[in-house]
């Protein structure tokens, strides 16, 4: 049973999304702030994590930073800020989703199932079982199928569920261009529509932990490649 935790500071959200979850067969636990949040986590295994913001004691993006420090948990903000501005901060934190309120609980329930899927138990794993191999070396770079951890120069580097599935192809195929519908389908498998943002902040933080002449580069009118010198 896959454990949910909710950190938010309105507790009918927390009740609501809680009916839903429960109902669904998961376990979930209610956080009101940030500073009970992060310790829940620091004592239990959570399998998903959905954040608001405007959040007492701890914002919720203070909440994203420490999770990322040691997790790479799936963390979907649910938050009434929709700035895109606010949706790009929370992304390149290393948020795997974003859901603006009001929501539609069945969709947060939706979007929890999906990020579950592109975790450890997802995509990445079920592709090891059909190839039977368990990492894909490209110098400097390892991606360890079996695990789900990016490696650089034999150093583990910290990415999200979603980042290590648009890293795969492209270390799969270095040099071979993508294009934006191959990365949508690659990153978000299970949605049909994924906004350009949501694209451009995640390539920019895989570039930002891997070398700058073994990147991912924009080819302009065709898609993205890896370029390995």
């Amino acid at each position: 049973m896959a454990r949910i935790l909710i950190v938010d500071d309105e507790k009918e959200i927390i009740d609501l999304l809680t009916l839903y979850l429960e109902k669904d067969g998961f376990s979930v636990t209610g956080a009101l702030d940030g500073e009970t949040g992060l310790k829940l986590l620091s004592q239990g295994d959570f399998d998903c994590v959905l954040l608001d913001i405007m959040i007492p004691n701890i914002n919720g993006f203070n909440v994203l930073k420490s999770i990322r420090k040691a997790s790479a948990v799936p963390v979907i903000i649910i938050s009434a800020k929709i700035t895109s501005s606010d949706k790009i901060l929370g992304l390149d934190l290393g948020a795997d989703d974003y859901v603006t309120k009001p929501f539609d609980p069945l969709e947060v329930l939706a979007r929890v199932k999906t990020n579950l899927r592109r975790f450890s138990s997802g995509t990445a794993k079920s592709a090891l079982s059909q190839s039977q191999k368990k990492s894909i070396v490209v110098p400097p770079y390892e991606l360890n199928l079996e695990e789900c951890l990016f490696y650089k120069r034999g150093e583990a580097v910290e990415i999200t569920a979603t980042e290590f599935q648009l890293l795969r192809p492209f270390l799969e195929s270095p040099n071979k261009v993508f294009t934006k519908q191959q990365l949508i389908e690659a990153g978000w498998p299970e949605q049909k529509f994924v906004e350009d943002n949501s694209i451009m902040v995640a390539l920019s933080k895989l570039r930002s932990k891997m070398d700058e002449n073994y990147s991912i580069k924009n080819i302009r009118g065709l898609g993205y490649r890896l370029e390995i010198k």
